[in-house]
């Protein structure tokens, strides 16, 4: 009996020990006026680990900026070029030799998503999406490019249930048409399904009945699932199955699942329940944790979790309500909106507690003070440039009506004596002032808002008037 227990345990380590890690990338979004230039962005990617990024597009400086950088990248085909590529496969040859061979492999470009979200454009480009995503394939095979993946980014509302994960299935109107040939067109080349999956949207929609720790993979005594009685200790996890019950239900249990984008705002509306620096900071934290650590779903448990955090950057000018403009881990400054590790090491050097019992190590929160949580300021941008910072601060302390008179020659504020700190103070005063409105931190793109409380030399910014 000792021998048998001795080599059961010696089998329980080689499972942990070979439990594959999964991968962490970012989402490089750039709806903004106010980002540092693509060369910036990579040398940030590369100092934090970051060593997978997906785009929306095929931006030529930003593929450019990433040739030869060991980062994996995603591109896309965006949905206002469906049509075309659905129409004729001349189309997508040219496309193909001028966003993809233009750069590859220079440039590592592992996947196109053909399209984003297209069932929930307005523009009814749904009927484009399988024919297009065919041709593409098509054209990177004609290129001897058939290493790289085609697929498209679904948002989570393309399942009619999602609740309980084992009753999940796909919206009756879309499977016929798109839902079937797209998951047969995935089997065929070897690829994988994209998912956009947010738990924030569940959460603020119904926090009355859902956790916020379940939510945020803190400490939960967890869910059942009652159709096949499968325990969740997190949402995003819940979330994820009922696309692969989904697929299953289609006899496509076959299809691995990447999720190209998820992510909590660290700034939203008051009605916006859950938004808040603090509540991201734990979102990301535990997730890369999480998804660093190994392991699968409960439905799916030998699969890795591969994830894209949304999003880089906090992105100015997206339209929509406040948390739009607040889901960036980093500020155009390049500085965290709070602290998140990208990499095992660094999430083995964070602060942690176990969770249920196990020896399964989560960050307990982010790196966000406390006293500053629900607090908001306006702070410069410098990589704007001073020429556009004085013309702010000028606007400020003039017909824009801001207090500026702590940082006049001998007051409290006056140092540091910079463009940027005296535009920060303006800036902020300006902000506090019209209630922290949006639309009232933007300054052509010269400032933007931050969650953690800024300083510059001695001088504090206020926070109201």
């Amino acid at each position: 009996m000792a021998s048998l227990t001795i080599s059961h345990f010696i089998s329980f380590l080689s499972i942990l020990a070979f439990t594959e890690a999964g991968l962490i990338g970012v989402n490089y979004g750039r709806v903004a006026n106010n980002l540092p230039q693509p060369p910036q962005v990579v040398a940030l990617l590369k100092a934090q680990g970051i060593n997978r990024v997906k785009i929306y597009d095929t931006d030529s400086s930003v593929l450019t900026a990433l040739a030869n950088s060991d980062i994996s990248v995603v591109v896309a085909m965006p949905n206002e070029l469906l049509s075309s590529a659905a129409a004729d496969q001349s189309f997508t040859d040219n496309w193909v030799q001028a966003n993809i061979s233009k750069y590859y492999p220079s440039t590592q470009i592992q996947a196109i998503s053909v399209g984003n979200e297209v069932f929930v454009d307005p523009n009814n480009v749904t009927k484009y999406l399988v024919p297009a995503m065919t041709n593409v394939h098509a054209s990177l095979l004609k290129y001897n490019l058939s290493s790289i993946k085609i697929s498209s980014a679904i948002a989570l509302s393309a399942l009619q249930n999602s609740y309980p994960s084992s009753a999940g299935s796909f919206k009756p109107e879309l499977v016929e048409p798109v839902i079937k040939p797209m998951l047969s067109l995935l089997r065929k080349t070897g690829s994988y399904l994209m998912v956009n999956v947010y738990p924030f949207f569940a959460y603020e929609a119904n926090a009355d009945v859902i956790s916020l720790d379940y939510a945020l993979f803190k400490e939960n005594p967890g869910v059942v699932d009652s159709g096949n009685n499968l325990k969740y200790m997190s949402l995003l996890e819940a979330q994820i199955d009922a696309v692969f019950a989904a697929m299953s239900a289609l006899q496509y249990n076959d299809i691995k699942m990447v999720v190209t984008e998820t992510g909590w705002p660290s700034l939203g509306d008051e009605d916006e329940t859950g938004a808040g620096a603090a509540n991201a900071a734990s979102y990301n934290g535990n997730l890369v944790n999480r998804v660093l650590t190994g392991g699968g779903t409960p439905l799916r448990p030998n699969d890795t979790l591969d994830v894209y955090l949304f999003a880089l950057f906090n992105e100015n000018q997206k339209p929509g309500p406040t948390s739009e403009r607040n889901y960036g881990l980093f500020y155009p400054n390049q500085q965290k909106v709070y602290n998140v590790d990208f990499t095992l090491q660094g999430v083995n050097n964070n602060r942690s507690v176990p969770i249920n019992g196990s020896k399964t190590q989560v960050p307990a929160t982010g790196d966000v003070t406390p006293s500053s949580v629900g607090q908001t300021w306006c702070v410069a941008n410098e990589n704007a440039g001073e020429e556009k910072l004085q013309a702010g601060l000028d606007y400020a302390c003039g017909e824009g009506g801001a207090d500026c008179r702590p940082i006049q020659e001998g007051a409290t504020c006056y140092d540091p004596d910079t463009v940027a700190a005296h535009a920060s103070y303006a800036f902020n005063s300006y902000y506090q002032k019209k209630g922290r409105g949006a639309g009232t931190c933007d300054f052509g793109g010269a400032a933007y808002v931050v969650t953690q409380e800024p300083k510059f030399g001695t001088c504090a910014l206020p926070t109201g008037y």
